[in-house]
């Protein structure tokens, strides 16, 4: 049996998807590079080579997956006149990959402490309420209703409310998650 060698940009793609596994799991100070490597299935000194830091490693994550949200919106608007709903079926995408969004908020978390991470994880929140009002022509105030509602979903969806693998119901869980209608998979 032959081994298929993968790309630069398949091995670079590799390791980020582990990074977002890794960073979700156990933070910005949590994580290892090794662990990453782990994940990856290649050495530790290869994800240094590769990114520089564990600190460089972790802002590329935080930028892709903040570009990874902002093109499944796009995927979700139609051509003309897109609307939050369609929006909002789009970030139900989001919710069914258990590791993408939690790393969202320990980026936001880490923001405080590290001014690079803060530049970063502001950027990428301000892009994606940008995009919303853009493909939607939603005013600022709704764009903020829309993505404050994300923001609980992906607090939900973190702490396993809802989401690909939701623990049992508690009647707090279940009266909220019911003010959400359908946006809750």
């Amino acid at each position: 049996m032959t081994r298929t060698r993968l790309t630069a940009a398949e091995r670079t793609e590799q390791l980020v998807d582990a990074a977002i596994t890794a960073f979700a799991k156990g933070g910005y100070a949590g994580t290892t590079t090794d662990d990453v490597a782990r994940l990856a299935g290649v050495s530790q000194p290869y994800v240094i080579r590769l990114f520089g830091s564990k600190h460089a490693l972790f802002i590329t994550v935080i930028t892709h997956v903040s570009d990874r949200i902002q093109q499944v919106f796009r995927d979700a608007a139609p051509a003309e006149g897109a609307r939050l709903g369609d929006l909002a079926d789009g970030f139900d995408r989001l919710l069914a990959q258990r590791y993408l969004l939690p790393v969202l908020l320990h980026g936001f978390a880490a923001a405080n402490a590290d001014d690079e991470i803060g530049r970063t994880a502001r950027a990428c929140y301000g892009n994606i309420f940008t995009l919303v009002r853009e493909l939607t022509g939603a005013s600022a105030e709704e764009a903020a209703d829309f993505i404050s509602k994300g923001m609980l979903l992906t607090v939900l969806a973190s702490m396993r409310v809802i989401g690909p693998d939701p623990v049992e119901q508690t009647p707090w869980m279940t009266e909220m998650i019911s003010t959400f209608g359908d946006h809750t998979h």
